[in-house]
């Protein structure tokens, strides 16, 4: 999308930026805030909403932004963007609301307070970047039925390895391959890790421990190659993906998979620990031409039937701003759900789990995400790790036992619910009605 860099320019030019509203400044907000401001024209971050005020503070002056302007009512926001303000706000909803934004990029990471902020923007028709593939993993098509009603785009992001995914899908397919793997590369998969484990590596970056173990322990993955899945209609080939282990080139593992099952399939998502180009992602496609074949192995791309595409990074916020772009001026998705959920991620004990506990969150001490096709999760009632944050239990788990909604009490009263429930409604296969005689 190298268009981006000219249309934001003449927005620039035009003295009429995109402006940006942020929900989240954590350490990957932070970074988002820092880009937009110092390296992006054309773009305006004009508010930042934080649970705490002190964190939105810190993303501005990081940023070196000191005049802030700290806002309490949609009048109040509406008026500091007017007049050219950077604003401040605990209210998240309140810069859902606010007239003269025109995309919200949501940065919580949270399920239930992200369903909310999601909802509030588009029901006040703001575009929505997610850097959120928990909350995508779990209700992003329903979410995506609600944004196409409000003609708003709502879409994950560039940079994160789902849209550098989604980015090397699409030029696959543009030119002439059908895609057949989505896959990510990994340095390290242990599904028993926990904040306490990861504690010194999150010190040393600036993170949060349980966002680091989430990572660790294969719950991030699952949701970004579930959301991938979810955008390209593609399968897992086994419950937790087939992840395997390889020090080589990407490039190398091409005879590794069955060709005919990627095709049955209708192709798969996956990852693999330890393999070059880290931290990056590939696609395998095939191509059914002899004559193109035939060029493939000229420019050095081997003789099939699989061909490796890959993208040797992922740059993160840095290539957020290119989504709120391609969102707003080119009414582009970086990555959105096809319809209803391809691919889940199901809760699984991290531990032997007790009746009478409450589950802890993604990424902390009690369950991990393993990545499973949606028809089974259903067959079997699974319980969506998305979802399992709070829920009490009913009986003992044992280690590494996939919970059901049997399982668990889920908690009272939560959008996430009823969301999830909508969806599974709304995209529930239709009954064929059989006539006898």
């Amino acid at each position: 999308m190298i268009i981006i860099d000219n249309a934001l320019k003449a927005r620039a030019a035009a003295g009429n930026p995109v402006k940006v509203g942020m929900i989240g400044a954590g350490f990957m907000g932070r970074g988002i805030a820092n880009q937009i401001i110092n390296s992006v024209p054309g773009m305006e971050l004009v508010a930042i909403s934080n649970r705490s005020i002190d964190g939105a503070k810190r993303a501005y002056s990081e940023a070196g932004i000191e005049d802030i302007e700290i806002v309490d009512s949609v009048g109040e926001l509406e008026s500091a963007i007017a007049q050219g303000k950077y604003t401040i706000t605990e209210d998240a909803k309140i810069i859902c609301q606010a007239e003269g934004i025109d995309a919200i990029i949501e940065v919580t990471g949270a399920v239930e307070f992200g369903a909310h902020v999601v909802m509030e923007a588009i029901a006040h028709r703001k575009h929505v970047i997610m850097m959120n593939a928990e909350l995508d993993g779990t209700i992003g098509p329903i979410l995506k039925v609600y944004a196409d009603k409000a003609g708003v785009i709502l879409s994950a992001c560039d940079g994160d390895q789902p849209g550098v995914q989604m980015n090397l899908y699409r030029f696959v397919q543009s030119i002439g391959l059908t895609p057949l793997l989505c896959g990510n590369i990994k340095g390290l998969q242990d599904p028993y890790r926990n904040p306490t484990t990861q504690e010194g590596f999150a010190k040393r970056w600036g993170q949060k421990a349980h966002m680091v173990t989430s990572f660790a322990d294969g719950s991030k993955i699952s949701f970004e190659q579930a959301i991938v899945a979810n955008a390209t209609g593609m399968k897992v080939a086994k419950r937790g993906m087939l992840g395997y282990d390889f020090t080589g080139h990407v490039d190398e593992m091409t005879n590794m998979y069955d060709v005919e099952q990627l095709k049955q399939l209708g192709g798969i998502v996956d990852y693999v620990v330890g393999a070059k180009p880290g931290p990056g992602v590939y696609v395998f496609a095939t191509h059914d031409d002899p004559k193109q074949r035939h060029y493939l192995n000229l420019y050095k791309l081997g003789e099939g039937p699989l061909y490796s595409f890959y993208t040797p990074y992922h740059l993160c916020h840095f290539e957020v701003p290119l989504s709120v772009a391609r969102a707003v001026l080119f009414s582009d998705a970086v990555m959105a759900p096809l319809a209803g959920l391809s691919v889940d991620v199901i809760t699984t004990a991290k531990i032997d789990l007790k009746a009478g506990e409450t589950l802890d969150g993604i990424g902390y001490y009690m369950t991990y995400g393993q990545c499973e096709n949606s028809d089974i999760v259903q067959q079997q009632n699974l319980l969506p790790m998305g979802l399992a944050e709070g829920c009490r239990l009913k009986r003992d788990i044992p280690k590494d036992q996939v919970l059901t909604y049997d399982d668990v009490e889920l908690p009272e009263g939560r959008l996430c619910d009823q969301l999830r429930a909508e969806q599974d409604k709304y995209f529930a296969p239709e009954k064929v009605l059989v006539t006898v005689g």
